[in-house]
Formats: structure tokens, sequence, C-alpha cells
């Protein structure tokens, strides 16, 4: 027995099982609810952070200290995912809400520039650093979680509530900014103080999740895996799998491109090209989303029958094929209901990657690396192309050819399509299934 162990392993009843997915799933919504209110509310508290200026200045100010929180994911990705690794999945994701939490409550109670100067960018940049850092520990530890926590037969379905919680984080969050503008606050209200309401609503559901992620069970292949075996997860030993690594980088890249494009360009893209207004594109977007949402635990459960990697296929061929026709689509005046219908095509079109991307991924690691393995490959991955979809697309257009935006995005499903069709089913070959070598 591993003597930096002393874990009994559990016995997991039906509704204990659910009731650990539920908490699971409820962070990872908090999480990103807290990560998206940033964006949503830029507008309101940016005025605050930043020395007097033009509304551009400040909102590049923002941006920047938003990149710098994404450029924290694979940090965020490599520490937190040896942690879940090493000292278990359920203490990685009880960590990383706990930092997600920090960041909301230092953003909502720190003094505006006017007040204490320079020392509130900084606790702003401060909190978004933590913010990213957890944000990226928690797509790996959630996705390993989930995948382990689910029944055999139903690891497809279980593991798609990780995307159906990210985007009900976005649409909550999109979801209060409304409620707030339309029915509670003045825009000056907003502006003055209402755009800490969000924070404080972020921070306090993350004390929630804690509380709830501190009574999940810890999983029973980390636990066998930790009282007979001393192998350890690290960067190195993640080199041993340089197939692995390549087939996420490869999914993601592709996946998570349709998915910046179609979920957060989109908005803008409306706005910008098709010529509707700011409201009408967020009435779009939102049911779309919401329409995004619903089906994710569908095309899970269908994974479960016609195997992961139908799904992939079906979203590389759809996407690399359809990608460009739709956009092109989309770029052109029509009504609200023409342009829900084209969006809700290519959301149906992404869940094809979305539902399964992290069930997929876990199934290709054993489980010493698989929290790591799945998180941080990923992380580097969304960095360099999802990170970057929205500036380069906003960059072709500047330059009058948004059209190579879309057989950009296109070529990156084509390469996933291309790992999709010569790799073999996950189902079949998954780590999930086999005993753990503990030598």
């Amino acid at each position: 027995m591993n003597g930096h162990f002393d874990l009994q392993i559990p016995n997991v009843s039906h509704r204990k099982r659910l009731l650990n997915i539920f908490s699971g799933s409820v962070g990872n919504l908090v999480e990103y609810f807290d990560w998206a209110i940033y964006a949503a509310f830029a507008l309101y508290f940016a005025p605050a952070f930043f020395p007097e200026g033009d509304q551009t200045a400040q909102l590049l100010n923002n941006a920047a200290v938003f990149a710098v929180g994404f450029i924290f994911r694979p940090l965020g990705s490599w520490w937190l995912g040896r942690l879940a690794d090493r000292k278990g999945r359920k203490s990685a994701l009880v960590l990383s809400v706990s930092l997600m939490c920090f960041g909301s409550l230092i953003t909502a109670c720190t003094p505006g520039y006017a007040v204490i100067g320079g020392w509130a960018p900084a606790l702003l940049l401060f909190a978004r650093m933590l913010q990213g850092f957890s944000i990226g520990g928690e797509y790996g530890s959630s996705a390993t979680y989930l995948s382990e926590m689910a029944t055999s037969n139903r690891r497809g379905y279980y593991s798609s509530f990780q995307y159906f919680t990210i985007v009900m984080g976005q649409l909550l969050a999109l979801g209060l900014l409304m409620l707030l503008q339309k029915f509670l606050l003045s825009s000056d209200e907003l502006h003055e103080w209402g755009w800490r309401i969000p924070f404080i609503v972020g921070g306090v559901l993350a004390v929630i999740a804690v509380g709830l992620r501190r009574s999940m069970a810890e999983t029973t292949a980390f636990v066998e895996h930790h009282t007979y075996s001393s192998r350890h997860a690290n960067l190195r030993e993640l080199l041993n799998y340089p197939k692995e690594i390549f087939t996420v980088v490869a999914l993601t890249a592709g996946g998570t491109v349709s998915y910046y494009t179609f979920t957060v360009y989109m908005q803008k893209f409306l706005v910008n090209t098709t010529g509707f207004s700011k409201d009408d594109a967020t009435v779009i977007c939102a049911i779309a989303l919401l329409v995004f949402m619903l089906i994710q635990p569908l095309f899970g459960l269908l994974s479960d029958f016609v195997g992961r990697r139908f799904m992939l296929i079906a979203f590389g061929v759809c996407a690399t094929v359809f990608t460009v026709p739709i956009l092109s689509l989309l770029s052109q005046p029509q009504s609200i209901e023409s342009a829900l219908v084209w969006y809700i095509c290519a959301l149906l079109i992404i869940s094809g990657y979305s539902s399964v991307n992290a069930i997929v991924k876990a199934e290709l690691f054993p489980v010493h690396i698989r929290a790591l393995g799945v998180g941080f490959p990923y992380a580097v991955t969304v960095v360099l192309f999802g990170g970057t979809a929205e500036y380069l697309a906003l960059w072709l257009k500047s330059f009058g050819h948004p059209e190579w935006f879309a057989f950009y995005v296109s070529g990156c499903a084509a390469l996933s399509l291309i790992v999709s069709l010569t790799m073999k089913e996950p189902m079949v070959i998954s780590e999930l299934n086999r005993s753990q070598d503990f030598l």
C-alpha cells in the first residue's frame, strides 16, 4: 500500500453517485458563471478601475486584464491537474472553486481607482489571475471526476453535463445582466455600484459550491490507484503519451475554434456584420445557447449507443463542410427567426464535439495521469486557438476579408476530422475500463 495515502475505497450507491455528479456539475456551473460575468459587465466596471479617459482606452485596459486571466489557464491546468492526480480529484475541485470565489469577492470589494489609485487595477489583475488559474484547472479535474464517477454504460451522458453547465453559467451571467439592466437598476446605478452585485452573487454561489464539493466522495479509480501504486503525475510523465496529447490538441483545436466562433464571437458578429441591434443579437444568442445547453445530455446519451467516434466524425464532417455556408448565410441581412435557425444549426453541429469531448479525452489516459493529460494540452490549445478566434475574425474583417475566417474555422474542423477518422473507438480502448498496471 502507498504509505502516503490512507484511503478507503468508496462503495458509491446510485443515489450518492448522482449527488456527487450534481455537486461536481454545480461547481463547474459556478466557475463559468464567475468567469463570464467579467466580460458581461466590463462596460460598467472598467471606468472604476482605470484612470479617467475615453471608453475605448478603459475597455482596452480591461481586455488586457481579461487576457492575462486567459494566459494563466495553462498554469492552473498544470498545477491543479497534478494535484488531482496526486491528492485526489475532490481536492483539486474544492481548491479550484475556492480560488474562483476569492477572485470574485476581491473584484466585488476592491475600491475604485479614485479611492486607492494604482492598487485598484493591480487587485483586479490579481483577482483575474486567480480566476484564470482556477478555471484552467477546472476542466481537466471536472472531466476526470465526472467520467470516473459515471457508470460505465452512461459515461457519455453524465460527462456531457460539463458543457451543459459551462453554457448555463454563460446564460446565467447574461440573464443577470439583463435583469439588472431592464428591471432593477438604472444605467447610472450600474456604473456606480450595481456592477459589484454579480461578483458578490458569484462569490456567494462559489461558497455554496465549495460546501457541496467538500461532501463529494472521491472516485473509486483514484482511490484504488493510490492504494496500490506510487506513480505520480508530472509533465515528464505526460510526455510518455505523445499520441494521446496530439489527439487532445487536434480535437480541441477544431472544437474550441468552432465553439468560440459560435458562442463568444457570435453576438458581435450579428451586430457588426449582419446588422442586428445589440438587443436583438442578445436575444438570438440567448435562445440559441439555451437550445445548445439542453441538447448536450441528449447528444451525450446518444454517444453511449453509437460511439464517441461517430459523434466526432459527424462534427468534423459537418463543421468542415457547412461552417463557411452557415457563416455566409448569417452575414446577410435577415429576420431574427431566420438567423436563429441558422445559428441553432451551427450549434447542433458543434454539439457532436462538445457533448463528448470530456469523456473522449478522459478515456485516453490512465488514472495516474488522467487529470493532467486531459487538462493541460486542452488549456494550451484553448489559449492558442479559442482565445485568439475572436481577435483573428475581427482582424481579417478589418482587412476586408471576413470570409477568410470562415475557411480558417473549417480548416481547424478538418484537422479534428482527420484525427477522428484515424483514431480507434474510445469506448472500446477506454483506459477507464482497464485495470491499472500498478508496477
